[in-house]
């Protein structure tokens, strides 16, 4: 590896916050070594294509759709599980393009998401207090102790089974599943007994009739037939994305190839810290997290630290304020970054800052509220001229009742029907599709 990207030891030596406490080095080492000689789950070129499209982003002609789940598990590397995730995608990004006549950056919160940021170094129940679960990269989620002990050979499994997901969406995605020409398919019954996606229906049979007009004049171009799909995730965990960082063949640059695209989180975003350290060196595009805390000369500050030639396309800030917040605290933001010339991607995640506890004891989500942050960030981005270039969003394929509210109405009762998630509560498939709808009437009038 070039010399140009700092060693495991000195990233530790900046005290990084939110690893592991591995109770064996020598095995993390092992499992450093095995995976430093492995083939690269994705390629530097593709890296270097997706930074040409969120700098398309950057200047406002085209939109990011980033989604997926909270934490990837190993359990759900499944054909159906995947195919599920990849076309709520695909069904939200038809929407958005057809309804907003904007071309679609389509990313997954997917192969890679297995390492989350926690709050609490420790879980306490029923009077036993175990290490916090952080995702399957590190331990397990069974509340035992035995579980609950950081693992490093899990790392070698997160490979693994990042590998094996994106074989299948690559196979999805060449294979004729993405053809426009099959949007009718993408639906399912409960989908089309809903009112979104009896709306979504008269979409897909206008988007047909179309297909066909072109295709009887004899226009039939390859992108009616596939999709450009990226997969990103939070850089968290170190052993691992250094192990997986690469000195690309063609330029002589390190590239992590853990992932397309990746985000360092709230948590981790201290900029004389480890996280930011690692990925300053790396040229894959990558985004930050900024919350509520965020001073504008922050802001600042992460764009000279990680994009300080300010190439368009390489960094994306992700704004997480809460409903009650964006209005207020991101304007300052926007105008002191616009106001230096910083090339950056603007992206709301209107999930993480509106997370509470249900009277059910269940963690959850408002609908209204995440429709109410997108609603603020547009609005913000139209008061200031700016463009408003994406959505960040924590999703399901499946018919989980994790957030309440959308078009359902699910109630706090409804939460213990089917939640699924191991952390965060995610939106499913009818939400994800309604929050596409709403999203595309703010486009048209961006």
């Amino acid at each position: 590896m070039s010399s140009t990207v700092p060693d495991l030891a000195a990233l530790h030596a900046l005290h990084p916050a939110q690893q592991p406490a591995y109770p064996d080095r020598s095995a993390v080492d092992a499992v450093v070594a095995k995976l430093r000689s492995v083939p690269p789950p994705v390629f530097a070129g593709e890296c270097d294509d997706l930074k040409t499209k969120i700098a398309a982003v950057a200047r406002g002609e085209a939109f990011l759709l980033q989604g997926g789940d909270c934490a990837e598990t190993f359990e759900g590397v499944t054909a159906d599980n995947v195919r599920n995730k990849l076309r709520v995608l695909l069904q939200m990004a038809v929407v958005l393009t057809y309804a907003a006549s904007v071309p679609v950056v389509k990313v997954g919160r997917i192969a890679g998401q297995y390492a989350k940021p926690r709050s609490s170094d420790l879980e306490t129940r029923d009077g036993v207090t175990l290490p916090a679960y952080r995702g399957d990269a590190v331990n397990g989620y069974d509340f035992t102790p035995e579980s609950r002990v950081p693992d490093p050979q899990r790392l070698v499994d997160v490979y693994n089974s990042s590998a094996a997901t994106l074989n299948l969406v690559r196979a999805f995605v060449t294979g004729g599943y993405a053809d426009l020409r099959q949007v009718h398919t993408w639906n399912t019954d409960f989908v089309r007994e809903s009112a979104v996606g009896q709306q979504y229906e008269v979409m897909a049979s206008e988007i047909e009739r179309a297909l066909t007009f072109m295709k009887a004049i004899g226009a039939d171009p390859d992108e009616f037939h596939r999709v450009d799909f990226h997969s990103s995730h939070e850089a968290l965990v170190l052993e691992y994305e250094h192990a997986m960082t690469r000195i690309d063949s063609r330029t002589d640059q390190p590239y992590d190839v853990s992932g397309h695209f990746l985000w360092i989180g709230e948590r981790t975003r201290q900029l004389d810290g480890a996280h930011v350290e690692l990925l300053r060196h790396v040229k894959n595009p990558i985004g930050v997290k900024l919350g509520p805390s965020t001073s504008p000369d922050d802001a600042l500050a992460l764009a000279a630290r990680l994009n300080p030639e300010n190439e368009a396309g390489r960094l994306t800030f992700i704004t997480r304020f809460g409903a009650g917040k964006i209005r207020d605290g991101l304007p300052p933001l926007i105008e002191k970054v616009t106001a230096e010339g910083v090339q950056v991607a603007w992206i709301c995640d209107p999930m993480h800052g509106n997370t509470f506890e249900a009277s059910s004891g269940y963690k959850t989500r408002r609908f209204d509220d995440v429709i109410e942050e997108v609603q603020g960030f547009f609005d913000v981005h139209r008061s200031l001229g700016t463009w408003p270039g994406g959505l960040h969003v924590e999703l399901t394929g499946d018919d989980v009742t994790e957030c309440v509210g959308g078009g359902e109405e699910l109630t706090d009762l409804d939460l213990a029907n089917r939640y699924e998630s191991v952390c965060d509560p995610r939106l499913n498939r009818v939400q994800s599709l309604e929050l596409a709808f709403l999203v595309a009437g703010m486009l048209r009038k961006a």
